[in-house]
């Protein structure tokens, strides 16, 4: 019988959860309030426009993204804004999603996720942030292959071991623990399920959507290496148009604690 993977110590951490919780200690750029509503924002004119319109009720993408502006507390003028906007009401230029593939310091590979209304201005200050912190543009393809795309669910609570069968009955392929720090991965398709069986279950979602998640992690275990492509993931995500960096790279706990 398939059991999901359960971690209850930050040592063997995937990539993408140990670089949230250094990103997280640190208050990294895209927790600044303004980043976040504007992120929120274009998610939602997407939503609205690709979904279906502007009305939650018959636009379940649109009611997702709504929720999840919530959950970071944008306000309901905003996002109406946001949803009216996509949707056409204003005739503003129509916001799409991009994502280009690098490769950071150290050569660990990264996939960077932007929402755009204006392709060619995101691509040239994409591009000049990443040469600028040491790292270099790939070829269509060539790291994307080395990551899956998995539903992603981070929710803060108690985890109990009637906490983690139930998750898997729901679908978890993999559950890490780090302190009161729960992070759930899933099908593409499956993550609103999880998402909300964990706020029914009472525990605070802090963020659910699909993530690019490497099948196989590049370990960093030098501290300036680290701190370099830190400085590079948060460069690259003070840019407006840049939703999302994500990485291959697995930090050596020793190292991670020097950088927290």
């Amino acid at each position: 019988m398939f059991q999901a993977k359960v971690l209850h110590s930050s040592l063997h951490m995937s990539g993408h959860s140990k670089w949230a919780s250094i990103k997280h200690k640190k208050g990294a750029a895209d927790a600044k309030r303004g980043k976040i509503f504007t992120r929120h924002a274009k998610l939602i004119q997407i939503a609205a426009r690709e979904g279906g319109g502007a009305d939650p009720d018959m636009n379940p993408r649109l009611a997702t993204a709504i929720e999840n502006a919530k959950a970071d507390n944008v306000p309901n003028a905003n996002i109406d804004r946001a949803a009216k906007k996509g949707a056409g009401a204003d005739g503003a230029d129509q916001m799409v999603e991009e994502t280009f593939e690098v490769y950071g310091p150290g050569g660990v590979a990264c996939i960077i996720e932007c929402l755009t209304d204006n392709r060619n201005r995101t691509i040239s200050n994409v591009r000049s942030a990443v040469e600028k912190r040491g790292g270099k543009w790939a070829t269509g393809g060539s790291v994307t292959f080395m990551f899956d795309r998995k539903g992603v669910v981070v929710a803060r609570g108690k985890m109990d071991e009637t906490l983690e069968l139930e998750l898997i009955d729901f679908g978890a392929d993999n559950i890490e623990v780090d302190g009161d720090l729960i992070t759930v991965m899933t099908a593409a398709d499956n993550w609103p399920k999880i998402r909300d069986f964990m706020k029914n279950s009472k525990r605070e979602v802090e963020s659910a959507g699909l993530k690019y998640i490497p099948k196989q992690t590049m370990t960093v275990s030098d501290l300036e290496t680290a701190q370099k492509l830190l400085a590079f993931m948060e460069n690259i995500e003070e840019d407006d148009d840049v939703s999302e960096v994500h990485t291959n790279a697995d930090i050596a706990e020793e190292v991670a604690l020097k950088l927290t």
